[in-house]
C-alpha cells in the first residue's frame, strides 16, 4: 500500500445504520454458538459444521455483511437465514487522523453509549489498540479514561466489532472477485489497552479473542495479541490458561504505598500477590515475556532509586518494561518526566538486563495516546485538582493557559 502523506487532524463523521433487534446477531457467537444458533434456525444437522465453516469465512475471512452476498449458499438457505439472523457491527461515528497517521475511531454501541478505538500505523503495518468496557471501574488517577465511571462491559460482539470496523477503514478485506491481495497485515497487533479493564470482562474478552485467533477469519497469532491488565490476580491464570495471549501489566510504581495511589486496585491485590501470579503465567518464557508497562511521572515514580527498586521486584520474571512518557490531558494531576531522566531510569533498568523500550507518544494531538482515551459523551468534568485531592496528592500547580494554546479536549 502507498503511504499516504500526514493528514491534518479532521473528524469525519460516518453515516448511521438501522439495526434489526428482532434477528440473532451472528458476530461474536463462537464456533459451537454459532453452529447451535444454524441447527436451531433450521439447519440439519448433518449440514451444520459445513455452514458454519461457510459462515466463518464469509464473515470474518471475506468481510461480508450480507447474507445475499454469499454465493456458495442455496438462495433458499440465504432467505432462512436472512429471516433469522444479521450480522452486525457497532457503529463508527465519527474518525480523527493525527497528523502522524494515527486514527481514532468514535464507536457507538448498543444503548447509545461510545467508546474509542485507536490504529497506530509503522511501516507497512499497524497495530489496534481495542476498548473492553464503556469506561472504567479503576479510577487510575495518571489515566483519562479512569476519571470515566464505567457504564458497562462491552459484548464479545462489540469488541471483535472494532477490530472488523477497523478493517474496513483501512480496506483490508479481500476484493469480491479478485486474486487475494497482497499478505502484508495492515493490522498486524492488537492491543487490549483501551477503555477499561479487560479482566474484569473476562468472558466477552476470552471469546472475542477466541474469534480473533480463528485461523479460517481473521486470523491473528496469539503473540500477536497482547492483553493489558492493572492487576486483576484471579483471573491472570485464566487468562493464560483460556485465551494464552501475550499479557502486559500496568505496573506504573514499585511500593504499595505509591501504587495505592495511582493504581487504586494494588489495595486489593497488593504487589506481592501481583507478582506471585505472574512468575506462574502459563508460557512464560524469555520468548514469551511479560511486559511492565511503567508511565513516566514527574517526580512522582521516575527516580534512580524508583528504577532500581522496579529491577528487584521483577527479579526473575522474563519481562521487558516499556517506559511510557506521561501523555497529559485536560485537568491531568501529573506531569511528563523530563526526557533526560527518563533516559536516565532506562539505562539503569538496561544495564540491568531489562528491555527497556520509550514508547513514542502517537496521536497525542487528537488524544488518542496511551492513557488519554475517554467518550466524548461520557467525559466527566472533574478538575486535576478535584482528582489530586481523590488520589491523596498534593494539589497541583495552577497554570494560566496561553489565548493562543490548542484546545485538545
Amino acid at each position: 500500500m502507498t503511504a499516504s502523506p500526514p493528514i491534518t487532524p479532521e473528524v469525519l463523521p460516518i453515516p448511521r445504520k438501522p439495526t434489526e433487534a428482532a434477528h440473532l446477531n451472528l458476530v461474536g457467537l463462537t464456533r459451537p454458538a454459532l453452529r447451535a444458533a444454524l441447527v436451531a434456525a433450521g439447519t440439519p444437522e448433518a449440514q451444520a459444521k459445513m455452514r458454519e465453516n461457510q459462515l466463518w469465512q464469509w464473515i470474518y475471512h471475506k468481510g461480508v455483511r450480507s447474507f445475499d452476498a454469499m454465493t456458495n449458499l442455496a438462495k433458499e438457505y440465504r432467505a432462512l437465514l436472512a429471516g433469522h439472523f444479521m450480522i452486525e457491527l457497532p457503529e463508527m461515528v465519527a474518525r480523527t487522523v493525527s497528523a502522524d497517521g494515527t486514527r481514532k475511531y468514535l464507536v457507538r454501541i448498543a444503548g447509545g453509549h461510545e467508546v474509542e478505538v485507536v490504529y497506530i500505523p509503522e511501516d507497512g503495518r499497524g497495530t489496534l489498540c481495542i476498548s473492553s468496557q464503556v469506561g472504567c471501574t479503576l479510577t487510575c488517577t495518571f489515566c483519562h479514561t479512569g476519571t470515566q465511571r464505567l457504564v458497562r462491559n462491552l459484548t464479545a460482539a462489540e469488541i471483535v466489532g472494532q477490530i472488523m470496523l477497523a478493517r474496513d477503514d483501512l480496506g483490508e478485506w479481500p476484493e469480491p472477485g479478485r486474486a487475494p491481495k497482497d499478505e502484508t497485515r495492515l493490522i498486524s497487533n492488537l492491543v487490549l489497552m483501551g477503555m477499561g479493564e479487560p479482566l474484569y470482562n473476562f468472558d466477552a474478552v476470552r471469546d472475542a479473542m477466541k474469534i480473533a485467533m480463528d485461523n479460517e477469519g481473521i486470523s491473528l497469532s496469539r503473540r500477536r495479541i497482547t492483553l493489558s491488565t492493572s492487576g486483576i490476580v484471579p483471573e491472570i491464570p485464566r487468562a493464560g490458561a483460556e485465551i494464552g495471549c501475550m499479557l502486559a501489566v500496568s505496573l506504573h510504581a514499585t511500593t504499595d504505598e505509591l501504587r495505592n495511589q495511582l493504581v487504586p486496585i494494588n489495595r486489593k491485590y497488593p504487589l506481592a500477590q501481583l507478582l506471585d501470579a505472574l512468575r506462574a503465567y502459563p508460557k512464560l518464557s524469555n520468548s514469551e515475556r511479560i511486559t511492565f508497562e511503567y508511565v513516566m511521572l514527574k517526580d512522582v515514580n521516575d527516580s534512580d532509586a524508583d528504577a532500581r527498586r522496579l529491577v528487584r521486584l521483577i527479579a526473575g520474571i522474563p519481562a521487558k518494561i516499556n517506559l511510557i512518557p506521561f501523555n497529559e490531558w485536560p485537568g491531568a494531576p501529573y506531569q511528563r518526566s523530563d526526557w533526560e531522566r527518563i533516559e536516565a531510569f532506562a539505562d539503569i533498568v538496561h544495564k540491568a538486563g531489562y528491555a527497556s523500550p520509550i514508547r513514542t507518544p502517537r496521536g497525542e494531538d487528537i488524544m488518542a495516546a496511551c492513557g488519554q482515551l475517554k467518550s466524548a459523551t461520557e467525559r466527566a468534568r472533574k478538575s486535576r485538582f478535584e482528582i489530586a485531592a481523590e488520589a491523596g496528592l498534593p494539589q497541583p500547580e495552577r497554570v494560566v493557559r496561553r489565548p493562543d494554546a490548542p484546545d485538545l479536549h
